[in-house]
């Protein structure tokens, strides 16, 4: 398993689907134990004092354990940074303030993989900042436009692609613009941090719905929302309820209940016309799930090659990763070995110091302790050496049934762990057609593959902490993957609930309906 799917055990596999990691672990350590004791309100006060004995802690455990601090920022970004938050913490502030100085603190590092994680607060915590009454619509973002996707709205005032102006009297423009400062995303990949910042019911806590009212508090069960119908002229206000988050979580929970079983499967698998498979793939998220994944994938790609097919199109939308799954896909896709991207995989430390190891949990002690894994490199680093990830020359063999015909993957912004590996193997390789958006991820390379949770004892905060810095050769760009095909959709596409990705594959296929690699 590649580290970056490791990785996204804590900040794929949460964001995704809303299971609780390792809480066994958690809930035993004495900082869990400090943290969950007396943890006050969203409006409590902490005291300075407390709040900046918390932010050197967080320096110390940064600047001594996280292998991407330097990676997109200089020393002095840094040094800048950590200040901002020492100064902030200079007065008293509530439990809402430190939450939101601590995560604009970590998108300042610029990992993807480097924030307050929303799944590992605190059951106190949680309740008193992630329950706040949510917008009564999904949206998406069409650059900083706020485009609905789906409405909940009773009365029909609201609907698919109308277009959000102002939320109670402020431009979504700059709620957006707002809200990008507290956005997690690897280097200066700013696509991923729009994508990061939509509501989709795709997860139990999305940032919008978390940051959103803690940015812009009200105390009214009721937002006055400036909007502009499909094909309208002018645009007009409509006043509409908020829904609490129990009401928000019925709907997910409503959409989950057919699959709900660890081992039903979370993938659809259909023909869009004689001898084109579609393999619509939401999450590669499959850590606590028994069903047999491989055996499913083995199954389609048989029935791909009995039925003579002719194109495969992966759709991989909305998907950051969880297990190595690119790897069993481009199995099937290849009949000699392929190459994986080769990164050096890199650590800050060797052994965890051990002041800083009452506030660390993770789900494996090793991580503690690297020992000999864990080679000199340079005065910042130690070159990790203890598995297959770490192998340089590491390739992916062929497996049957082989699929010989076109392959094009969907693709966009939140492709940004394993999923973005994956992308980066299918061009590496030239095995098919990326069509979509920009990717998530980045090119210059990301953290992830071990993680500590840091918990900062005295405001009860936990901030992720990942532990292996992947790290690329040559001079690569800031940035994710441009797709073979750009295809953005449009207002009039999400109104008409049109799937432009798709369809541009299918006229494509159209135009030239013999497909074959050659390869």
């Amino acid at each position: 398993m590649s580290s970056c799917c490791r990785a996204a055990w804590l900040g794929l596999f949460l964001i995704l689907g809303g299971c609780r990691l390792n809480a066994q672990s958690t809930a035993s350590s004495p900082a869990a134990t400090r943290a969950s004791t007396g943890t006050p309100g969203a409006g409590s006060i902490l005291r300075a004092a407390d709040l900046q004995a918390d932010a050197a802690l967080l320096r110390r455990a940064y600047e001594t354990l996280h292998p991407g601090l330097l990676r997109y920022n200089t020393p002095a970004q840094i040094d800048a940074a950590f200040s901002a938050l020492e100064r902030e913490f200079q007065q008293d502030r509530t439990l809402a303030q430190t939450y939101l100085a601590f995560s604009v603190f970590a998108a300042k590092v610029k990992c993807g993989h480097t924030y307050p994680n929303f799944f590992n607060q605190t059951a106190s915590v949680a309740a008193a900042l992630f329950q706040a009454p949510r917008l009564p619509f999904y949206f998406r973002w069409l650059g900083d436009r706020m485009i609905v996707t789906r409405s909940f709205t009773a009365d029909g005032r609201i609907r698919a692609g109308t277009e959000v102006l102002a939320i109670n009297g402020i431009p979504v423009a700059a709620i957006l613009a707002r809200l990008k400062t507290v956005a997690r995303a690897d280097g200066n990949n700013d696509a991923k941090r729009v994508a990061y910042l939509q509501v989709e019911g795709t997860s139990r806590l999305e940032a919008f719905d978390i940051y959103w009212p803690l940015f812009f508090p009200s105390s009214s069960g009721v937002a006055a929302v400036s909007v502009r119908a499909p094909a309208a002229s002018r645009a007009r206000t409509v006043r509409v309820p908020l829904v609490t988050y129990s009401e928000r979580l019925s709907v997910i929970e409503a959409s989950e209940r057919p699959s709900a079983g660890k081992d039903a499967p979370i993938w659809d698998f259909r023909l869009l016309e004689d001898r084109v498979g579609y393999l619509r793939m939401p999450s590669w998220a499959l850590y606590n799930s028994k069903w047999n994944w491989k055996t499913f994938l083995d199954e389609k790609f048989a029935a791909l090659v009995t039925g003579g097919a002719t194109d495969l199109v992966i759709d991989l939308r909305g998907n950051e990763g969880g297990n190595d799954v690119g790897d069993v896909i481009v199995g099937h896709l290849i009949t000699a070995p392929v190459p994986r991207q080769a990164v050096t995989r890199l650590v800050r430390y060797r052994k965890v110091p051990d002041d800083l190891a009452p506030y660390l949990d993770t789900w494996d002690p090793s991580f503690r302790n690297w020992g000999s894994a864990a080679i000199d490199s340079s005065d910042r680093f130690y070159r990790l050496r203890r598995d297959a990830d770490d192998d340089l020359g590491g390739v992916i063999a062929p497996s049957l049934p082989r699929f010989a015909g076109r392959l094009w993957v969907l693709v966009g912004a939140t492709n940004s762990s394993a999923t973005f590996e994956f992308a980066q193997t299918v061009r590496q390789n030239k095995l098919g057609m990326l069509v979509g958006q920009p990717t998530g991820g980045n090119q210059r390379g990301i953290n992830g593959g071990a993680f500590f949770f840091l918990r900062l004892p005295r405001s009860g905060i936990e901030l992720d902490l990942p532990l292996i810095g992947q790290f690329p050769g040559g001079d690569r760009p800031d940035a994710g993957l441009e797709p073979d095909i750009f295809v953005a959709p449009t207002v009039n596409d999400i109104a008409q609930g049109r799937d432009a990705e798709l369809d541009a594959v299918r006229a494509r296929i159209r135009v030239d309906p013999v497909g074959n690699r050659g390869k």
